[in-house]
């Protein structure tokens, strides 16, 4: 076992052993206490008045996408090794007793299951571009949306900070490159601000997205020197790889192309958006303070608790 796998697993006992956390037999699926509930839905609070003076419109979305919809994003072109469908039994008595026969016998009963129109959502920002493309053409100031959902990416861990289901919350810009970079460039100074008012160690730093296979390599490539993506990193489970809890990410036309939505002028859209991991932030907080919120630091309780 790495050094790093270690710390996670340590990290992950501790968490389970103070009760923050309840596991339920799968790797990186959990339960949550209260107290970490808690320490989420503070962060999320404040979150929310970091971005109050934007006026975003509010969005929110069942953890599942429409599966034509997902297909249109390109997800499956780029992350195959992470999309989660939902499968469901459709068919008849035989096959029932066949099924629980299956299921008595301890055998696979899974075959017989047949893909739904749902599939689980991979990031809470993809239910925003079809719904702003229904819409037409967008206003001259563009659009600003917040939006929050829990999210699945099929990747099991140990390491608590990888779970397969997650809250995300964003705050997602669509219009024309000069208005999304702006505001891009703008949350990466609040979003640094906002994490460091908890006391808690920051870095901000280029990065790239898990594209799949050789061709990924390139796309990894490419979004690195055009600088799309930076995260801001805490070390949760590793000193030498710490976790991402924040990403800044800009997507060029990629959403405005795939649903054809448009700007004002008729250009397609470009959007940016930054995204907060809420369970990573708050277990940041937990690795870095303690694992009582009671005895954190009084000026990171007067932020989140005033």
């Amino acid at each position: 076992m790495t050094t790093a796998a270690a710390g996670a697993d340590d990290f992950r006992d501790a968490l389970i052993r103070h009760g923050l956390l309840i596991p339920m037999g799968v790797d990186g699926l959990y339960g949550r206490s209260g107290v970490f509930e808690d320490v989420v839905e503070r962060f999320n609070a404040l979150v929310t008045a970091a971005g109050q003076r934007d006026r975003a419109e509010v969005m929110r979305f069942p953890p599942a996408l429409n599966r034509r919809h997902f297909e249109e994003s390109g997800y499956l072109e780029s992350f195959p090794q992470l999309a989660g469908t939902v499968h469901s039994f459709t068919g008849g008595e035989a096959d029932h007793r066949a099924l629980l026969k299956r299921v008595a016998a301890g055998e696979d009963w899974t075959a017989g299951q047949t893909a739904t129109g749902v599939v689980m959502t991979p990031a809470a920002c993809y239910p925003i571009y079809p719904t702003l493309a229904a819409r037409g053409p967008l206003p001259a100031e563009g659009a600003l949306v917040d939006v929050y959902s829990y999210c699945f990416r099929h990747e099991p861990s140990l390491d608590p900070a990888r779970m397969q289901l997650f809250r995300m919350r964003e705050y997602v810009r669509i219009g024309t490159p000069e208005q999304v970079t702006a505001f891009r460039s703008d949350w990466l100074e609040r979003g640094e601000a906002l994490m460091r008012s908890l006391g808690v160690p920051v870095t901000v730093d280029l990065a790239n997205d898990p594209f799949f296979g050789r061709a990924g390599r390139m796309l990894a490539a490419n979004q690195r020197d055009q600088g799309l993506k930076f995260e801001l990193l805490i070390p949760i489970t590793s000193a030498d790889k710490p976790t991402a809890c924040l990403s800044f990410n800009y997507h060029q036309d990629h959403f405005g192309l795939a649903w054809d939505l448009r700007t004002a002028d008729g250009d397609l859209a470009h959007s940016a958006c930054v995204g907060f991991g809420l369970e990573r932030v708050a277990l940041a907080l937990f690795r870095h303070l303690g694992f009582d919120p009671q005895g954190w630091p009084a000026p990171v309780r007067s932020v989140l608790w005033g």
